[in-house]
């Protein structure tokens, strides 16, 4: 089993420490991610389903279907981010929190959960090794025909965003992060996010040989963080027809590279 990375943990630890993760899910610009993700949950869930989020961060997803009375455990690494979830918790809540890495779910047993959600440990992963270890891990914990939701950073849109429109190009090609022929990009724990084409993923998933079928790969917030000021000053009857908009194209394949963050919906096979 691949271990914990000590420096990286201690830098995550550092940066949520000081992050309100709660304020990026409420704004607008946000809220399409969220929205999202909880639109193609709430498709397949039933309500004996029991879901495992790991990376629960503050608990805005684990909060909110606990909420909606699902049994729900969730295991975050960051204990600032874990007190936040436990304060949230009422009385009629079913979820149970534990402090925990991605990497290593050996507290939880095989084919338990009917959905598991891997909504951020993919963004901080270094290594390709540590990010097969992760969802094979997902993987294990769910039960066979059980969903694994998959979310991952997208280079291009950080290209675009982060390289040209913040003026980062010098920066970047200093510290040696950035192919200069492909445009892939490296990091580093100080810099703390991974970034990933589909490509990526869909050669660590042939290589790995999970016993899983995709479902479903698409663009959770799209056009949404590319012009977050414009989204995020929406009254709410133009953020609706947004919404409804990007519904309806998130999964189109000459856009899904367009986003700032993808999620793969993979099912366990039977």
């Amino acid at each position: 089993m691949t271990t914990p990375n000590p420096e990286m943990d201690a830098c995550l630890e550092q940066y949520y420490n000081a992050y309100d993760e709660n304020g990026r899910l409420t704004s607008h610009h946000g809220q399409v991610e969220y929205l999202t993700t909880m639109k193609y949950l709430r498709d397949r869930l039933t309500p004996d389903t029991k879901i495992c989020e790991i990376g629960a961060g503050t608990g805005r997803y684990s909060l909110a279907l606990a909420a909606d009375g699902y049994d729900v455990t969730a295991v975050e690494l960051i204990k600032h981010n874990l007190d936040i979830l436990k304060a949230g918790i009422t009385e009629k809540m079913r979820i149970r929190t534990h402090e925990g890495n991605a990497l290593d779910l050996s507290f939880l047993d095989g084919d338990t959960f009917d959905c598991t959600l891997l909504l951020g440990p993919l963004y901080h992963l270094i290594t390709e090794e540590e990010r097969a270890a992760a969802l094979t891990e997902a993987v294990r914990i769910t039960k066979p025909g059980g969903y694994i939701f998959a979310a991952y950073c997208i280079a291009d849109a950080t290209v675009v965003e982060f390289i040209f429109k913040k003026n980062n190009l010098s920066r970047v090609l200093e510290a040696g992060m950035m192919n200069t022929e492909t445009f892939d990009l490296y990091t580093t724990p100080k810099e703390l996010f991974v970034m990933v084409r589909k490509s990526d993923i869909d050669r660590m998933l042939k290589t790995l040989a999970l016993p899983v079928e995709r479902e479903t790969y698409l663009a959770a917030d799209g056009a949404a963080n590319f012009m977050r000021e414009t989204v995020d000053a929406m009254d709410e009857e133009t953020f609706s027809w947004f919404m409804k908009w990007h519904l309806s194209v998130c999964e189109h394949p000459d856009l899904v590279g367009a986003t700032h963050h993808s999620l793969d919906i993979l099912r366990k096979k039977a």
